[in-house]
């Protein structure tokens, strides 16, 4: 569980360690070869990383859903508000003055040249890669949610070695194939509103429903329960206005085919649960509509390590690791104070 070079700024070569020097915060870019899960051939990636926390401390890899990106934690010097930032950072649950926090932005299908989509074992085998190029043989415990908890599944079955830990949360050995046919509806919409020359709509539309299954029913009911205005011709309904703004927000800053892809890499997304051979926690919140508790528990009782199940209830469904920091953190304090992260 060694941290044996501290990365600086610039990246390295392709084929090199990475250069060594005393910094707390670092960013780069790396070169590394992978052979796609859905390719004939391997092909040449660079893979984006950053890494908060002391050269000298164990490491730890920290993942999100498919909007993430490696600015896990708030950094003001460069302008990045960190999209754990609650969770990841000095003296929080995820203490960046005792661990190193690895984050990656996620590789899409236009990265990995003629590889007909992305799967989640294409981001483990580029996160071992990378592990390989920082020349770390293991690193402590890996944190994903939602899509990186997928990820994290996937590196602990290829890969047990790499990691003493993983905690999975909202995230789980397959795809529910209700919500693989929701987002079958958004790559739809996405698709339909490009050909016609409009993509940004088509996000915004994708992202409205996708709010839907995000958030819980009883969310919906406190924050939607108003009653309608007539405006404009028609009536207007509560939570209109909250639905479009979430989808203004992310056609803003979203790229259609990278939505494209790795939404699609969700439902691609398989691991056998007995190949999970690292020692594993899930979380599970019973109001999330994208990842039913019950496929928490089938891989909890299938994983090949031992593997416990903590239940959080939360009024945010899926987005409960986004929107509870403090429950969430609380549980991560107790989940990975045992190994000293």
């Amino acid at each position: 569980m060694s941290a044996l070079f501290e990365p600086c700024d610039a990246p390295a070569p392709a084929g090199a360690p990475l250069a060594t020097r005393a910094c707390t915060v670092a960013r780069g870019a790396q070169s590394i070869t992978l052979r796609p899960w859905h390719a004939a051939s391997a092909c040449s990636v660079r893979l984006r990383w950053s890494l908060h926390g002391p050269a000298s401390a164990p490491w730890v890899i920290v993942q999100g859903g498919i909007s993430a990106d490696r600015e896990v934690a708030a950094d003001a010097g460069a302008g990045a508000t960190g999209w754990w930032s609650g969770i990841v950072g000095p003296g929080l649950a995820i203490d960046t003055r005792r661990v190193r926090v690895l984050a990656v932005d996620w590789l899409e299908r236009a990265d990995l040249a003629d590889a007909r989509a992305i799967d989640s074992r294409d981001q483990a085998n580029a996160i071992a890669a990378l592990l390989d190029a920082f020349e770390v043989r293991c690193v402590r415990a890996f944190v994903g949610a939602s899509y990186g908890a997928m990820v994290g599944l996937a590196l602990a079955a290829l890969h047990p070695r790499r990691l003493a830990r993983l905690v999975a949360i909202s995230g789980a050995h397959r795809a529910h194939p209700l919500s693989t046919a929701l987002r079958n509806l958004q790559r739809d919409i996405v698709r339909l509103a490009t050909a016609a020359g409009d993509a940004r709509a088509g996000l915004d539309l994708a992202r409205r429903l996708a709010m839907t299954t995000y958030r819980s029913e009883r969310e919906f009911a406190e924050r939607c329960g108003g009653e309608p205005a007539f405006c404009g011709g028609r009536y207007r309904f509560a939570g209109e206005d909250w639905l479009a703004a979430a989808g203004a927000r992310f056609a803003e800053r979203f790229d259609p085919d990278r939505f494209l892809s790795l939404s699609e890499s969700i439902d691609l997304h398989r691991v056998e649960p007995g190949d999970v051979r690292v020692p594993t926690t899930l979380v599970g919140i019973p109001s999330d509509r994208v990842v039913p508790l019950a496929d928490l528990c089938e891989l909890q009782r299938g994983c090949g390590a031992p593997a416990t199940l903590h239940v959080l209830d939360s009024r945010y469904g899926h987005d409960a690791f986004l929107k509870e920091p403090l429950a969430i953190g609380n549980l991560l304090r107790e989940i990975l104070e045992p190994t000293g992260a």
